[in-house]
């Protein structure tokens, strides 16, 4: 009983504030533009300035309503009713490639559910694969530039001038992902053994042949399921605005947290699973300064991490909601153990 008062206490205070803040405003990309995630292989995230209308995929691929495409369940737990519904769709994988485009998604999947939540919950997920077929195999500008590929999703690495940034034709991806039975998330994966990807605002991407890039799929999901937002410092300087609505970022500092019983004030100085303690890190949500995070360097500041106590108890509550069930002993002790 004790154990569960605590994670109903730790999730009181770390989301209760969130309801009642405004957002904090966002900033424009320059004409033309929209703001994506760029990965780096060394764990680090930065905003990049992409093309607002993405790859220019083949005219015939480019339609509101693609033909229909085999779906294929890796995993189906339940009714997309109380189930989250994680939607993968390829490119560059040709017809006779489709083998290989499956295995791809189940070692994204077996990443993405090496750490908590997704390692507590994955058989609380629906995994679904759409089958895009391609008319050639791979993907634009790679290994390098210059390399052009006819695909159904028009994904090409160097965009923006940025080499590892994948970019798509992202309403076909969402075309495509609504053969599934119901759709969550989706994760589009390029048939490439380079490393790459992108965050989008619906979707991700990443490149389906490396190991590596299926912790992209990790962070973004703490977009989509958690609403978290980033604990990364680029590209802006000094933050001025209200106190933003996420639930891992703030404009106070641990002493203004706790003069105002705000947001994680209750566990500042506890231990979190990504290492030290709770606290306010100067420098989140794309400032460097004027905004904080909880702890040093959780998975929405570097790839490669777990989530902070703060991001793990927001994801677990948004997936609890979702499946309607309570929080288990497992996820308890994992927070009192501060692993």
């Amino acid at each position: 009983m004790r154990s569960i008062t605590r994670i109903a206490a730790v999730a009181a205070l770390v989301v209760a504030a969130t309801a009642v803040v405004p957002s904090a405003p966002t900033i424009a990309a320059p004409t033309g533009t929209r703001w994506l995630e760029a990965f780096s292989p060394d764990g680090t995230i930065t905003q990049v300035a992409a093309p607002t209308q993405a790859a220019p995929a083949p005219a015939a691929t480019i339609t509101a309503a693609p033909p229909p495409a085999t779906v294929t369940a890796l995993q189906q737990t339940g009714s997309t009713a109380d189930r989250f519904d994680l939607v993968f769709v390829g490119d560059g994988y040709t017809s006779s490639e489709l083998a290989l485009y499956h295995q791809h998604v189940a070692e994204k999947w077996a990443t993405l559910t090496t750490i908590a939540p997704y390692s507590t919950y994955k058989n609380y997920f629906n995994v679904w694969m759409v089958d895009v077929v391609s008319a050639q195999s791979g993907v634009d500008n790679d290994p390098t530039q210059g390399i052009s590929k006819n695909t159904a999703l028009g994904m090409y690495f160097w965009c923006s001038g940025t080499e590892r940034l994948l970019c798509l034709n992202e309403s076909s991806a969402q075309s495509y992902a609504a053969n599934a039975p119901a759709v969550d998330m989706i994760v589009a994966i390029g048939n490439s053994t380079k490393y790459g990807g992108a965050g989008y605002n619906s979707l991700s991407t990443a490149s389906g042949g490396n190991a590596q890039s299926g912790q992209i799929v990790q962070h973004e999901l703490g977009h989509s399921i958690g609403g978290l937002a980033d604990e990364y410092d680029t590209p802006y300087n000094r933050y001025s605005g209200a106190e933003p609505s996420a639930p891992n970022v703030t404009r106070y500092t641990a002493s203004q947290l706790t003069s105002r019983k705000a947001k994680w004030y209750g566990l500042l100085g506890q231990s979190t699973p990504d290492g030290g303690v709770i606290g306010a890190y100067e420098g989140a949500a794309y400032y460097r300064y004027g905004l904080y995070r909880p702890s040093q360097n959780s998975l929405m500041r570097s790839l490669g991490q777990p989530f902070n106590t703060i991001g793990l108890t927001v994801m677990t509550q948004k997936l609890l909601a979702k499946i309607n069930l309570n929080a288990p002993p497992t996820f308890v002790a994992d927070l009192e153990t501060g692993g």
